[in-house]
């Protein structure tokens, strides 16, 4: 695999399609109008495009180079969304704002919101706890965080909750397992009975997948393992068949490292769901990451 592009190359890119030339979008980056030509001479290499069409009059983007500048827009953006998770973590001790969520939405969809709050109000400062769902609920009604956000078919008892999106699990396995080769659709009975790779007891996860197999003949767990990351590796490595979020398995579905297994006459559809203690009347930056979450 070859090295991938760093982001202060694809950062003046873009600012060479917004600015119009390269020196404008050297002095925005503080660096000197040569090192910037290099900077992109290097990451024309690394791509095998040709992004600037170098003049005598200036350099400006090339068909190409607009085409990849677009899709540098959108790294960059979730780039810094990840970075802005990653802050609300590491200062979850000293926020303004605190906030416990389940691993998917966390995961998934936690930046973006999170980013959006923090484009309106720069200097409110968050913290996130990441935790099951079960542990969710436990900390909103010892309030010690002010909000959180759980997977699973219910609210939890005490809460109130607002539906802020959905999610279907889905069955996955790896590129060599039998089941991608069946010619029957696989059904509720067949999967309950089957031994799978599953996340722990507490997460929303389970405890929708725990649901969907009431009625059935449910078989013990293979493996039961503590994040979706593991989850996903272990079934990867063939382990047993796994059900996951479908946001957990995009990538993978994606480039093929796992292959999703249609499955009939079960409902593995979940909410997922802000929720606060009952009775309470969020405000502030609370209020507004409810309002950012529960938009469509």
């Amino acid at each position: 695999m070859s090295a991938l592009p760093d982001l202060d190359s694809l950062q003046l890119l873009v600012d060479v399609g917004e600015l119009g030339s390269l020196g404008r979008a050297a002095r925005a980056s503080g660096i000197t109008q040569p090192s910037a030509s290099k900077r992109l001479a290097l990451l024309e290499r690394r791509l095998g495009l040709p992004l600037l069409e170098r003049t005598p009059r200036g350099s400006t983007l090339t068909a190409e180079g607009r085409m990849v500048a677009g899709w540098a827009t959108r790294v960059l953006a979730a780039a810094r969304e990840l970075t802005r998770a990653a802050q609300a973590v590491r200062h979850s001790g000293a926020a303004h704002l605190r906030v416990a969520s389940s691993m998917t939405v966390a995961e998934y969809l936690m930046p973006r919101w999170l980013g959006e709050l923090q484009d309106r109000d720069p200097d409110v400062q968050v913290g996130l706890d990441v935790v099951n769902s079960a542990d969710v609920a436990g900390r909103v009604l010892a309030e010690e965080v002010e909000l959180g956000f759980v997977e699973g078919p219910t609210v939890p008892d005490g809460l109130a909750g607002r539906v802020v999106g959905t999610d279907r699990l889905v069955v996955v396995v790896a590129p060599g397992h039998p089941w991608t080769r069946r010619r029957t659709v696989l059904r509720g009975p067949e999967l309950a009975a089957t031994p799978l790779v599953v996340r722990e007891p507490g997460s929303g996860t389970r405890e929708t997948l725990d649901v969907a197999f009431r009625e059935l003949r449910q078989a013990s767990p293979r493996l039961e393992l503590g994040s979706n990351a593991a989850v996903k590796g272990a079934a990867q490595a063939g382990s047993a068949p796994a059900v996951l979020s479908g946001y957990a398995v995009e990538a993978e579905l994606a480039t093929g490292r796992l292959v999703e297994v249609p499955l009939a006459g079960l409902n593995l559809v979940r909410n997922l769901r802000a929720v606060w203690r009952r009775g309470r009347l969020l405000a502030g930056p609370a209020a507004t990451l409810l309002t950012i979450a529960s938009r469509p």
